[in-house]
């Protein structure tokens, strides 16, 4: 496994492709990392889809409110529609540029509307620096991102099984 300096501030993703594992960068996104790890420990990731999956681009997930795969939330015609029940974030914009392993949050038209998705990019993204919220880089298993299956939207998607802060990890 990854050597993980900063345990309070890493994930372990559990995906149906296997083990990946996310720095998360509080300096940058301080709100996102909060949230991102905040909906984690309540197991909101827990069999979320990856909804939408852009070969060359981004692999896209998080919607905690439709992309339960499995559960009763999952709707495949509004995954990724939905956010959580908490309120939406404030933008924290950095020039962290968005290359592959890249986490970053999904948003709608307003910049402030960040919630609960998120994506990693499979490939340099820099078109998207300054304007999405860079949160996390992917240390290890992004040879399993790779492996998911693509689609907008896509058909039996792949899903996170469990995602988890390493800290919390026994």
């Amino acid at each position: 496994m990854a050597d993980i300096k900063d345990k309070e501030n890493a994930l372990i993703l559990e995906t149906t492709k296997g083990k990946v594992v996310i720095e998360m960068l509080p300096e940058l996104a301080p709100g996102h990392v909060a949230r991102i790890k905040e909906l984690a420990r309540e197991g909101a990731y827990d069999g979320v889809v990856f909804h939408r999956v852009i070969d060359g681009f981004m692999a896209q997930t998080g919607d905690v409110k439709f992309g339960k795969s499995g559960g009763k939330s999952f709707d495949p015609n509004r995954a990724g529609m939905g956010g959580s029940d908490k309120p939406d974030l404030k933008a924290e914009f950095s020039n962290m540029n968005h290359a592959r392993g890249t986490c970053s949050m999904a948003r709608a038209q307003n910049p402030n509307s960040a919630n609960s998705q998120f994506f990693i990019c499979f490939e340099d993204a820099g078109f998207l620096n300054r304007q999405y919220t860079v949160w996390g880089q992917v240390i290890e298993g992004m040879d399993n991102v790779d492996k998911i299956k693509r689609g907008e939207p896509v058909k039996d998607p792949d899903k996170i099984v469990s995602m988890k802060v390493a800290a919390d990890v026994k």
